[in-house]
């Protein structure tokens, strides 16, 4: 296991929580609203975001179980999931900084395959225990958002699909922190991630790890 890429999973999802914020934040949040009065907040936001986690440990899973088995037969294949992730990393980077926006684009094409699952989602509410919120989580763990793309084609390209799995792990535990304080607390922490000189920061920074990934290939 590459603690290194485990690390660096994990700051992806902490610098990142200001996209999942934005994106995220108003669901989860609303989570809090919706459901009944005798359930616990904290049992109710660890449910949804242990089925978010989840979510994204399958996905980290299936998709390094299909690189490795392809890496075997073509060993070609690794640098083209280097190459997509690194790419996916810079535009991730320049989307989060607000220096373009083309990346929406490319989540709006996955939305008409996610409203099916979305429906389903509608059956475990309203959320009247804690347990509803797990499989509620994992649907929404796959809601089109490109630094879930993103994070997911840098972790495919380590062609393992146990070293896959957890990458996408510890990204999902590196979104939590912000998710669950915005979540539990007033709007003041959305609102300062959400500022342009924050988003510029973080958005710099990711796309300077996107432009390191294209140097290593």
């Amino acid at each position: 296991m590459d603690s290194f890429a485990l690390l660096t999973a994990l700051t992806i999802g902490l610098a990142g929580s200001v996209h999942c914020i934005g994106m995220c934040g108003g669901l989860a949040g609303s989570l809090l609203f919706s459901a009944s009065p005798q359930v616990s907040r904290t049992a109710l936001l660890f449910s949804y975001n242990f089925g978010r986690i989840l979510s994204y440990v399958s996905l980290g899973a299936i998709m390094g179980f299909l690189a490795q088995s392809m890496i075997e037969t073509v060993y070609e294949t690794l640098y083209f999931f280097r190459l997509i992730s690194a790419i996916f990393v810079i535009l991730m980077g320049l989307y989060i900084a607000g220096l373009w926006s083309g990346l929406r684009h490319f989540e709006a094409l996955f939305i008409p395959l996610f409203n099916p699952l979305k429906r389903i989602s509608q059956r475990f509410l309203p959320l009247n225990n804690a347990a509803k919120a797990i499989p509620y989580g994992i649907i929404w763990g796959w809601l089109p958002c490109g630094l879930v793309y993103s994070t997911l084609a840098w972790s495919t390209s380590s062609g393992s699909a146990l070293q896959s799995a957890a990458n996408m792990g510890f990204f999902g535990l590196g979104t939590l922190p912000g998710l669950v304080a915005v979540s539990m607390t007033t709007d003041t922490l959305k609102v300062f991630l959400l500022r342009p000189p924050v988003r510029l920061i973080v958005g710099i920074l990711i796309f300077t790890y996107g432009v390191v990934l294209l140097y290593w290939l």
